[in-house]
Order: structure tokens, then sequence, then C-alpha cells
């Protein structure tokens, strides 16, 4: 699976970073970066997490 962000959307609340900060960092008054391209299975939990609670709705998974 892959994880994309629209930057468009994202407002730097970092919920992102506190679910799955292997995946993703947001880095001080910025947005989020995703550190990893293709995330690995037993991260899954974590970044669909991370998407769940995204108050902006900026992340989005893709399905392999």
């Amino acid at each position: 699976m892959k994880v994309e962000a629209d930057l468009d959307l994202c407002q730097g609340h970092a919920m992102c970073s506190m679910e799955a900060p292997d995946v993703f960092t947001v880095p001080r008054h910025g947005t989020v970066e995703i550190l990893l391209a293709d995330v690995p299975d037993d991260l899954r939990g974590d970044v669909e997490n991370a998407v769940r609670y995204c108050p902006t709705r900026a992340l989005r998974i893709i399905e392999d």
C-alpha cells in the first residue's frame, strides 16, 4: 500500500505523525512529509489511524 497527501488540505496539525511517526513527519509550521513511499504491512494499522484522524482529510491510502 501507499499513502498520498494533499498538501493543499494539510494544515500541519501533525496528527499523522503522532499516529505513524515512522511514515509521517510534520516540520514546525509546515505540512506533512511522507517518509516511506511504500508502507510495510506492519505499519498498516498506524497509517489507517493517521488517515482516519487527520482533521482536514488530507491523507488517503492507495492500495497496490
